[in-house]
């Protein structure tokens, strides 16, 4: 685990293996960001030439590695390029702090130690960068060979991820750059958490398996968890959680999650779909579309993440998440097309299509949240592939019972840099999912499906009560190469606006 530390020392004097510095790209070619300025003096003010001569141009995310100038400790120079420099007088955006951090850090995979000299202009920007390295550095190689190199545990396939971080230019001493840099830790260690629970092959992650994850989490940070196996939830009638694991032979779960402070004012409550795998049931999935579905219980993680996180920040908030766990699979004893299911609201829904099973556990969850009379509700799921038809595959959309609230949501998301857009619920779609047996069915029209969907859920929400719904389809799983801080496989999606959310709450600035 990346540790993150805070230092007032010199960069040459500092004992690292690198020196990362950003680079911007100006009008006129690179310009080398504020924080690097004890670096750039030892290239006697010519750093900027020196790395356009070698072909860059602080165009984001690009690295250019060069030896470091003579008397200085380390032996290595990073520069990472932020993008477009600030207009005069304006900062760096956390986001390009945040991107460039993550970039350099998994370049230096492998080393020991490396000194970020980047632009800290004040705490947030500290948490920015180190919040980028420690998700950047981020690597997931349970299940591969490893050998030990220089006292350290290293894949056969890559290297180690960088041990310590340490940032320069920071105030260690200083409340608020302390305060953001343990925030920057706590949001990042359960992030990479989420990330490490989707990339967890279902063979070893099923419901059972998770929910014991969030039992032992639950010791280490004074959390409350309760746990329904198939014998409490059919007892309690959670027929959607139920129905949809029915044809597994991992039984299902709905693990509740609950993170109480002694000062909280509201109650924010959070449910997450946790399909540890997706077959589509009955109604199989066409070859292609089974080998990523491991990651169908990214709404889950997050939230299980997020709760986490609120806990290990003390946040004045009481914040309670639902898991909503269960396996798809086809057996003689799945849930049928044409079968209808008896919801723990008491609601029946004619199941059109087993592959619409995400809405059916959110929907029992839901109804179970809404018991407790939260002050909001915030779903999170890979709902639907109509959201990311719609969204493209780094986009989350969001729908909502207020506008207001969908508009909250959406600014959360955009400062803590999760790319979200936001989506209606239009009234005329609800039609489609009149069933002429049940009182729903779990599908309507074909074209807007992501919509339909949050129709759907918005009917088990109970009455009076705030809900959005996140459809985390698009960014939850990266089937590409890496970007910025985000890595191939599980991304944490919606974690960090989760816990954004939770600290808004917490300050009354929500709802």
């Amino acid at each position: 685990m990346t540790a993150l530390t805070l230092s007032t020392a010199a960069a040459p004097g500092l004992r690292a293996d690198a020196i990362v510095v950003g680079v911007a790209k100006g009008a006129q070619g690179p310009v080398v960001a504020p924080g690097a300025e004890a670096v750039d003096k030892a290239y006697d003010g010519k750093l900027a030439d020196v790395l356009e001569t070698l072909g860059a141009s602080g165009a984001e995310g690009e690295v250019t590695k060069l030896p470091a100038p003579s008397g200085f400790k380390a032996p290595l120079v990073l520069a990472v390029g932020l993008g477009a420099e600030p207009e005069k007088d304006a900062g760096y955006d956390a986001e390009a702090l945040r991107r460039a951090a993550g970039v350099a850090a998994r370049a230096l995979a492998g080393t020991k130690k490396a000194a970020f000299a980047l632009p800290l202009a004040e705490a947030a920007d500290a948490g920015a960068v180190g919040e980028g390295a420690l998700l950047g550095a981020y690597s997931f190689d349970t299940y591969k060979e490893t050998a030990q190199t220089n006292g350290a545990a290293k894949s056969r396939n890559g290297k180690a991820p960088v041990a310590d971080v340490v940032l320069l230019g920071g105030k260690p001493r200083d409340r608020a750059y302390k305060a953001a840099i343990e925030r920057a830790t706590a949001v990042s260690e359960e992030l990479n958490r989420a990330r490490d629970l989707i990339n967890t092959p279902p063979n070893d992650l099923n419901p059972a398996a998770f929910a014991a994850v969030a039992q032992d989490a639950a010791k280490a940070h004074g959390l409350k968890v309760q746990v329904l196996d198939e014998k409490a939830l059919a007892k309690g009638g959670y027929g959607g959680i139920l129905g949809v694991g029915s044809g597994s032979a991992s039984a299902p779960r709905l693990v509740k999650v609950s993170y109480t402070s002694p000062k909280a004012k509201k109650h924010l409550a959070l449910v997450g779909k946790g399909i540890t795998y997706d077959s589509g049931g009955i109604s199989l999935k066409p070859a292609g579309h089974n080998e990523t579905m491991k990651c169908d219980m990214s709404g889950a993680a997050a939230v299980f993440a997020a709760v986490v996180a609120a806990a290990r920040l003390g946040l004045e908030v009481n914040v309670t998440g639902w898991l909503a766990l269960a396996e798809n699979m086809p057996s003689g004893s799945a849930t049928r097309p044409g079968d209808v299911l008896r919801m723990f609201s008491g609601k029946t829904v004619e199941v059109l299509n087993t592959d619409a099973e995400g809405r059916l556990v959110l929907a029992d969850a839901l109804w179970a949240a809404s018991q407790e009379k939260p002050d909001a509700i915030v779903d999170v799921a890979t709902l639907t592939g109509a959201m990311m038809l719609a969204l493209g595959s780094r986009t989350f959309g969001i729908m909502a019972n207020d506008d207001a609230f969908r508009t909250a949501v959406h600014e959360a998301a955009e400062e803590v840099g999760e790319e979200a857009w936001p989506m209606p619920l239009p009234e005329h779609l609800r039609k489609g999912m009149d069933s002429p047996v049940a009182d729903i069915a779990n599908m309507g029209e074909r074209m807007g499906g992501g919509l339909v969907a949050g129709l759907f859920l918005r009917e088990f929400v109970g009455e009076g009560i705030t809900w959005a719904h996140l459809d985390i389809a698009g960014p939850a799983f990266n089937e590409q190469g890496p970007f910025g801080y985000t890595p191939k496989g599980g991304t944490g999606s919606a974690v960090r606006t989760l816990v954004r959310l939770a600290e808004l709450t917490a300050a009354g600035d929500l709802g």
